[in-house]
């Protein structure tokens, strides 16, 4: 088991940051999607469900040429820091928000579009500028929403399998997270082992779902 809590922590590390920076860059576009009237929404949406449809292999691979050394993302990035994005954590955590992207941004687009207006209106006459109506309005009242993208965000982070093979391999420490230690276990026949980690990530799972479902009863209910 202490050979496997590198795997665990890692996975851990990157559903944490892969969260933090959905929800930074996810809130905006939801924002976005929710009230404009643009034409081009439609197809923006669309793009933002793509990993919602598509085949985990088919998105890695094409992360995979992007953020590879001779890719438009990747090529950029050798020649900024001297280091490959592919087969390495920072390339994980890419290819990890825009698998993830669609957790983020439609629980809290769904938020946004059952929002009044007249509250937030009422703090902007007030002389409320933009950015503070947003937090101290928009935020509290869609906190139910920013729990369930969170949550999806985490754990769907944290069990991805196909995204993060394709584009980080299997580098213990670095990229080796535990759907990957959990599938060599099973290639390697040590069902056991396999047994126990996938047991950690279901009990992990449930607890987490359990606990945003118990608060947003609880919210709705206040």
């Amino acid at each position: 088991m202490l050979n496997d809590t590198g795997p665990l922590l890692l996975s851990l590390q990157l559903a944490a940051i892969t969260t933090v920076i959905l929800l930074f860059l996810g809130t905006p576009l939801a924002w976005w999607l929710a009230n404009s009237k643009n034409r081009l929404k439609p197809a923006l949406q669309a793009i933002v469900a793509l990993p919602i449809v598509l085949p985990p292999t088919v998105l890695g691979f094409y992360l995979l040429v992007l953020l590879g050394p001779y890719g438009t993302i990747g090529g950029w990035w050798l020649e900024m820091t001297g280091s490959t994005l592919t087969f390495s954590f920072a390339g994980l955590v890419i290819a990890s928000c825009v698998y993830s992207l669609p957790f983020a941004v439609q629980p809290l687009q769904s938020a946004f579009e059952v929002l009044g207006r007249r509250e937030l209106e009422a703090a902007r006459t007030l002389g409320a500028r933009p950015l503070d109506a947003f937090v101290s309005v928009v935020m509290p009242m869609a906190a139910p929403g920013f729990l369930t993208a969170s949550v999806l965000s985490f754990a769907h982070t944290l069990g991805e399998f196909g995204v993060v093979l394709m584009v980080g391999g299997n580098i213990p420490g670095e990229t080796r997270v535990i759907s990957i230690a959990i599938f060599d276990h099973v290639e390697s026949m040590n069902y056991s082992a396999a047994h126990r980690l996938s047991a950690v990530l279901l009990v992990m799972a449930f607890l987490v779902l359990l606990a945003m479902y118990f608060v947003n009863r609880k919210w709705s209910r206040s």
